[in-house]
C-alpha cells in the first residue's frame, strides 16, 4: 500500500515515538486522500494519526522475538 512507510520492527531496537507518528501520518494521508486536511477535518485527521501511532507502538512493544 504505502511503500514509503518504513518497517519499524527491527530486532534488538525499540521503535521511537516519532517514527511511529511519521508512519501513522503517511498512512492517514494515504487512506484519507488528504495531504493537508481542511480546517473542518483537521481534528479528525490529527486524532486518527495519534490513535494509529499509539496502537502501532502498542503492537510493536507486545511482539515477541522468534524463539523467545
Amino acid at each position: 500500500m504505502c511503500r514509503s512507510i518504513k518497517t519499524l520492527r527491527i530486532p534488538g531496537q525499540s521503535p521511537m515515538d516519532g517514527e511511529a507518528l511519521a508512519a501513522a501520518l503517511q498512512y492517514v494521508r494515504k487512506i484519507s486522500g488528504y495531504r493537508q486536511p481542511s480546517q473542518s477535518n483537521t481534528r479528525a485527521f490529527n486524532a486518527a494519526v495519534e490513535e494509529i501511532a499509539a496502537v502501532s507502538l502498542k503492537l510493536l512493544h507486545s511482539l515477541k522475538a522468534r524463539g523467545a
